[in-house]
């Protein structure tokens, strides 16, 4: 699967049988702040929300962005990945949430 990034966009996506999966962010004072992440049900399942978020994140670590989440995919991306020292952003509801 090939992840491209649209930075003036500021998301990073990728096609996967005809649909268009994507995460949106936005950089804060204190980090690159993953807002939302959308992949089409047809296409679920498949580890694309997983790799699209890690993209995003080891983009953030080379350009030395604390990773933060307001999107509850990626709130619950950096729970399983402590090593990328991420924090929930301020924006954050709750689980099924993300920035619209």
């Amino acid at each position: 699967m090939e992840i491209l990034h649209d930075e003036g966009g500021k998301r990073f996506w990728t096609l996967v049988d005809g649909y268009t999966a994507h995460v949106a962010y936005e950089i804060r004072e204190k980090g690159l702040d993953i807002r939302h992440t959308v992949v089409p049900e047809a296409i679920g399942g498949r580890g694309i929300a997983a790799a699209l978020v890690k993209a995003v994140y080891d983009y953030a670590r080379v350009k030395q962005l604390k990773p933060i989440a307001t999107c509850s995919y990626a709130v619950s991306w950096l729970q399983r990945h402590p090593e990328y020292g991420g924090e929930v952003g301020e924006d954050y509801v709750d689980k099924g949430s993300c920035a619209l």
